[in-house]
């Protein structure tokens, strides 16, 4: 079974990314960063209910984070609620929108997901506050429980891409993704990054996480050929030249999305925190356009309001 290369100390993707020396130098000189608002108003959704035991919910919070119930197994994903992705309070990217639910409203946190170390999806202050309410099993790449324990949290399984543990009722497998870690200017590649599928009462989610695009959807969809549900970012995506290798644009997801086998999609990672060029409608107009082109119905591959729940309904047969 594949294993994520290693070597001298650092993860690789299994289909290698070009260098590009000097990349991030080159971008913030020639950059031409759209403008986004100050701050957006969520329209108010009621608090997600607990879902039927062999039922699909899937709650959007903003960016990455979703409360997905699958199969009776409450499920949380890259939890951020602070106001800036960044290592302190008082500086970096900050947040348009506000998280779409209280950390209080949401339903008993069985199982916590944290698909890589990066500032947007490792949280420290939200993990801290997720732990010392519900304490879920937790589950990460490995080399990232180290970053866990500074939350407070203690025995979360690393995993490899592939491997899989039973957790609170649910089967996880951490999956593949095409992308990068790293939380200071030296540990680049340190930690593992990937997705996850989760397994649970009959029904199964797969949750991307940060990647770009390449084969790995194909071989996904080889090894869990009946998705229920997929999320994947349509977010992050400009300048091209240097962000396709490891974000993927609209066109990219619904080309990943057909890749799967066209699962029920919904879009993530875009709208909340503005972390590339493009503006903050950008995402979600691309994606019309691109789901026209390849004949995608829109409610095969939709995005949610930041705080909305969606049920998905058991295919016939």
């Amino acid at each position: 079974m594949a294993v994520a290369p290693f070597e001298n100390g650092r993860f690789r993707n299994a289909h290698p990314t070009p260098s590009r020396p000097g990349g991030v130098l080159r971008w913030m000189l020639t950059r031409r960063k759209a403008k986004w608002p100050a701050f957006v108003a969520n329209t108010p959704f009621p608090p997600p209910a607990r879902a039927a035991p062999d039922g699909i919910a899937a709650t959007f919070i903003g960016h990455a984070t979703f409360l997905l119930q699958v199969g009776g197994v409450a499920v949380l994903t890259d939890p951020l609620w602070s106001a800036r992705a960044s290592p302190v309070s008082w500086a970096g990217p900050r947040r348009v929108r506000a998280p779409g639910q209280p950390l209080d409203a949401l339903p008993r946190v069985d199982v916590l997901l944290v698909s890589h170390c990066h500032y947007d999806h490792m949280d420290l202050p939200t993990l801290r506050a997720v732990q010392g309410k519900w304490a879920p099993a937790t589950v990460t790449g490995l080399g990232n429980a180290r970053h866990l324990a500074k939350a407070g949290i203690v025995g979360a399984h690393e995993l490899d891409w592939w491997q899989t543990v039973e957790v609170a009722g649910a089967t996880i497998t951490y999956i593949p993704a095409q992308h990068f870690s790293a939380r200071t200017p030296f540990d680049r590649d340190r930690t593992l990054w990937g997705g996850f599928v989760i397994e649970a009462g009959g029904r199964t989610v797969y949750f991307a996480g940060d990647t770009g695009y390449g084969p790995l959807f194909t071989d996904i969809s080889r090894r869990f050929p009946r998705l229920d549900l997929a999320l994947l970012p349509i977010g992050a995506y400009e300048p091209r030249w240097f962000m396709s290798d490891h974000h993927m644009n609209p066109a990219d997801s619904v080309r990943a999305h057909l890749d799967l086998g066209a699962p029920p999609t919904i879009g993530m990672h875009h709208g909340t925190i503005q972390l590339t060029d493009e503006a903050i409608d950008a995402p979600t107009e691309a994606l019309m356009v691109a789901r026209t082109a390849a004949g995608v119905s829109p409610d095969r591959f939709r995005v949610l309001q930041v705080g909305e729940t969606s049920l998905v309904a058991r295919p016939a047969g």
